[in-house]
Formats: structure tokens, sequence, C-alpha cells
């Protein structure tokens, strides 16, 4: 590893000080599961300047309950959300997605900012000493269009003929579903908002943005959500596909529903038309098995990836019967 520079931040208006001087040239690290693997490989065309380590700022590790929301620091543990009861009982699809992420040990040491902010996980872009100097690097072309895309996008790239990886997060689309929002050092923003494709980028936060806290609105009465996740292995695996689902019901029909997919597309992916399916019905074989085969019905798979296709569209179905 090159030598960088390494800095405590006391608090959040420290680390945005440090992140303003250093201009781009300085990362954060947390739990640093993604940063040091990409640091040790040398995947990136420039090594950054400098880390700036956002554990030493205090109060931002809790879970707890406040004026119809539920509040998590930025820092908290995946572990400590997949074992909190609060959690479990009323917003079960991130306990269960907070659950299945990785293993047990970076369960210990990742976070959910640093889960929501990790970068994608494309065997071209993660190649070591950057020997593919890709578009999501500032590069020319993707290579996976000509390569191996078993595990890259099925709904089509971020731009006509552009970068086809995927978004590899399994709390992304469990937040998405219970509709959650991120407060920053700056501003708050709405989960569905919150990713964006850019060179070396995958959320819309500035260069000088920090995550300071996760809020979920508390499910309405009749609500019920669920998460699955399809990967090679139970544990460490990224995903191949992941769903969660998000359904109130009133009376036995489907007064609103939120389905989220993710390692499916180059963010996760909202199937609306799986959502317009349910809506004013009742949840049981039919109805479910009809949003799975609607949530994938404008998918465009790859020479090596229509399986996941069929993948997606039972997660969809599971999720969904989950929530009866």
């Amino acid at each position: 590893m090159k030598k960088f520079a390494h800095f405590n931040a006391s608090t959040i208006e420290e680390a945005v000080e440090l992140l303003k001087r250093y201009g781009g040239r300085a990362n954060l690290i947390a739990g640093g599961t993604d940063l040091l693997g990409k640091m040790k490989d040398r995947i990136l065309p420039n090594y950054p300047e400098a880390l700036i380590n956002l554990k030493t700022i205090p109060g931002l590790d809790f879970i707890k309950e406040e004026k119809g929301l539920l509040k998590i620091g930025a820092l908290t543990r995946l572990e400590d959300i997949a074992t909190s009861e609060t959690v479990k009982e009323q917003y079960t699809a991130l306990a269960k997605a907070t659950h299945r992420t990785a293993s047990p040990h970076l369960r210990e040491m990742g976070t959910i900012g640093g889960n929501l902010c990790q970068d994608i996980r494309c065997w071209y872009y993660r190649n070591a000493d950057n020997r593919f100097p890709c578009l999501r690097k500032g590069g020319g072309r993707c290579y996976a269009h000509a390569g191996d895309t078993r595990y890259h996008s099925i709904f089509g790239g971020s731009v006509e003929e552009g970068c086809i990886a995927v978004h590899p997060s399994d709390n992304a689309p469990a937040l998405m579903a219970l509709k959650a929002r991120v407060r920053t050092s700056k501003r708050t923003i709405e989960m569905e908002d919150f990713f964006q494709v850019g060179v070396i980028k995958t959320t819309v936060l500035d260069d000088d943005e920090i995550v300071a806290e996760i809020q979920i609105p508390t499910p309405p009465t009749g609500s019920k959500s669920s998460f699955y996740k399809f990967a090679l292995r139970k544990s460490i695996d990224f995903p191949i596909v992941n769903c969660a689902a998000h359904i109130n019901t009133s009376e036995g029909q489907v007064r609103d529903a939120l389905i989220c997919l993710n390692a499916v597309y180059v963010k996760p992916y909202r199937a609306k038309k799986a959502e317009e399916v349910l809506i004013g019905g009742e949840i049981n074989e039919t109805t479910a098995a009809e949003a799975g085969l609607a949530a994938v019905i404008e998918a465009a798979p790859l020479k090596d990836n229509k399986y996941m296709v069929e993948i997606a569209k039972v997660l969809v179905k599971r999720a969904i019967l989950d929530c009866r």
C-alpha cells in the first residue's frame, strides 16, 4: 500500500472540513470492509492521499424510535441492526437484509452507512492494478459488454452501451421498500433518490458530504415486510439477486405496496409494475406470481445472465407471499 495521511475526526464538522481540504483526494473510512480491499489491490487510477476515520466521532452508533421514526446512526454495525428486537418486529425486511449481508465477522465491522455507500463489485472494475480502466473509472469503455456478464444488469445500463455493473447492497432494497430517508451533513434525501451512477460514484453525495443517519417511518398498522436473497453461498457472498417487499393491507386488500430488487440493475430497481398488479387485490399464489412476472416484464438480459430473470421473478413472489 502507498503512504497516506490518516485523521481521526472528532465531529462530523471536522470530517467535512478535512474532505474540503483534500478536494476529492481523501476517503472516509468506518468499518473499512470495502475501502481497504480496494486500496490493497490498487483497483482505482488514483490512490487516496488521506483517510478520514469516522469511528472516532461519538454519537453516530444508535437505534432509537423518535417522533414516528426509527433512527439508525450511520456508524451502527450491521449485526446490531440484525439482532435488534425493534427492527426484527416492525422492520422485518431490514432485519433480514442485514442478517444476510456478508459473513458474521464482516457484519461485526461493517456499518449501515458504509453498506449504502459501497462501490460496485464488477470483476472488471475490481481487477487489481487498474487493469481495466473502464467507464466507471473515467475510461472509454465498459469491458463487460464484450466479456463475462454472468452477474451484470438485466435491465440495461446507465447510458446507451454504458456501465452494466449492478449495485451490490443487500440493505438498500430493504430501506427503499420501507420508504427510508438518509440524513447527511447537508440535507435529507429520500432513499429512492440516493443512488447515482458516475465515475467512482454510487450515490448523490457531494465530495464534502457525509451520511449521519437513516430515518424510517413507523410502518402503518396492517403492513408487513420481507426480504429474500439468492447467492451461491448463504454467507460471505454478494447477492446474485435480492428483493424486498413492504405491503400494507386492509380488510384483505392491498392498499399500498413497494417492491425493490437489487443486484439486477446499476441502481436498486423499484418494481413498479409488480406493485400495480397487487394494488386493490388480495395476496395469494396467483397474484404473487403475476406480480413476479410483471417485475421482470421489461428485463433485457445479456448473453450470460438470462437465469437472473427467473430468480428475480421467484424472489418477488416469495417476498410478497411473506407479507400476507
